[in-house]
């Protein structure tokens, strides 16, 4: 079956059903104010000849670039064939747009090749924000309708296996590049279909770079980087957008390349750069209601895969329990994150979502799993200024009475706000030596003990 048909002829009028479906998508790709009404027409025209002139079915069995090619080589030559007097830069633009919206996500695709864009937050199909910088704002983007931006939602969700419909109104999904997105639809969505993609940097940040970005200092770094190799259990605390699982990577990269690390998560996000790494999704019901697989059930089953470390994406309900229990019999150097303000509110978080598992447990006997299971907890906040900062690391020490203590070891001492609206403050240790010291000691890993002094670290 040859992938190029026989060129229809160039028509103005109205355009056939599927053609005319899918140039009704096209045209709201990219930043549409940029091209003059003759110009879009002028795009139209050549979408409708390509989409006849191409077998779309083995289009999609090629490689992308293959398959950007074969759409850039006809466009070329139907645009050739065409006397239209416009420049160079304009026919390149209107060649991208039909690729983005034959292969790609359309109106959605100039945003994503921006990699100043971390968020890219649809409300609408005429309503698109994005955060660059830690700051949002509105872009001209726009979607011809509620059906285009609803097929962009299900293209991104059938990669992964998943669906969208009325009877499952919500998902969670991810990007080949391991972006989260997370979409949802009427009748939950009362404006039309919602999108949310929160995107992973295109160059993996590491905890150099982050100490360049005055995320937290050298000493800090030096202190996290060796209880993960001293196999401490890590908790990552933060709200949404704090960079929690950017941190959990950069951390994670301290694991040894020999030990065997299994990943659980509810939407696989993580990028570990180890040999030996098995990674566990989650599946949601199917359209009966069955075959739900959750953390819960995976973090049991990875019990039983022999890991020497697991890494939990994110600590969400009754896997608390299961994830506590790990930690103490055994699987020391565990990582894992959870949504709260402060490590304070972290741990009674994971208490709540003991609970979750339905069982009758004493408060006295979770707490007190807690305490044993947990030696760190890195506290991160988005800040004023778009800035993403780890404002404490707090050791957890033990259980005194029913009341599990913790001792901060380091912080960021906020001062103020600046008159262009960057958060002024420094990151200073307590002075207080961890207990945790003399067992990274017996693991034959050094710290300097002045990297607990009390010098005030100015952030830059």
């Amino acid at each position: 079956m040859a992938l190029i048909r026989k060129p229809a002829p160039l028509e103005t009028g109205a355009s056939p059903g599927p053609v005319r479906d899918i140039w009704s998508r096209a045209m709201g790709s990219g930043l549409g104010t940029t091209l003059t009404q003759a110009e879009m027409e002028w795009k139209r025209q050549i979408f409708e000849r390509v989409v006849k002139s191409l077998n779309l079915g083995l289009l999609q069995d090629l490689d992308n670039n293959d398959a950007r090619r074969q759409i850039h080589e006809n466009c070329e030559r139907l645009m050739a064939a065409d006397p239209a007097p416009y420049p160079m830069s304009t026919r390149q633009r209107i060649i991208r747009d039909i690729q983005d919206e034959i292969l790609g996500l359309g109106p959605l695709e100039n945003l994503l090749r921006d990699p100043a864009v971390s968020d890219i937050l649809v409300n609408s199909s005429s309503q698109v924000f994005i955060e660059r910088r830690g700051k949002l704002e509105q872009v001209p983007v726009y979607f011809d309708s509620d059906n285009h931006l609803l097929s962009i939602i299900e293209r991104i969700v059938s990669r992964v296996g998943r669906r969208i419909d009325e009877s499952s109104p919500m998902v969670d999904a991810r990007l080949p590049d391991g972006s989260r997105v997370n979409a949802i639809i009427p009748p939950l969505a009362l404006d039309g279909p919602a999108l949310s993609i929160r995107r992973f940097p295109t160059d993996r940040l590491t905890i150099k770079r982050l100490i360049e970005l005055g995320a937290l200092t050298e000493g800090m770094a030096q202190v996290l980087a060796a209880a993960v190799r001293g196999r401490l259990n890590v908790l990552i605390s933060g709200g949404t957008g704090t960079g929690k699982t950017t941190m959990l990577n950069c951390l994670s990269a301290e694991i040894p390349a020999d030990e065997r690390i299994i990943t659980v998560e509810d939407s696989a996000e993580l990028q570990l750069q180890q040999p030996h790494v098995v990674r566990l999704e989650t599946r949601p019901p199917n359209i009966e209601g069955k075959g739900e697989v959750t953390q819960r059930d995976l973090v049991r089953n990875c019990l039983r895969m022999r890991p020497d470390r697991i890494v939990l994406g994110e600590i969400r309900g009754g896997e608390a329990l299961d994830m506590l229990q790990a930690m103490n019999t055994g699987h020391d150097g565990s990582l894992a994150t959870i949504h709260a303000n402060t490590s304070r509110d972290a741990l009674t978080r994971l208490e709540s979502m003991v609970a979750m598992t339905g069982l009758n447990l004493p408060t006295g006997p979770v707490r007190a799993q807690i305490a044993s299971a947990l030696d760190l907890i890195v506290q991160l906040e988005r800040q004023e200024d778009g800035r993403r900062r780890m404002i404490s690391i707090d050791e957890v020490q033990g259980l005194e009475g029913e009341i599990i203590t913790t001792a901060q070891i380091f912080r960021f001492d906020r001062r103020g706000i600046d008159t262009e609206g960057n958060v002024i403050g420094n990151f200073t240790p307590t002075g207080l030596v961890p207990k945790f010291q003399d067992r990274l000691h017996r693991h034959g890993i050094e710290i300097d003990l002045a990297v607990y002094r009390p010098s005030a670290t100015p952030f830059r």
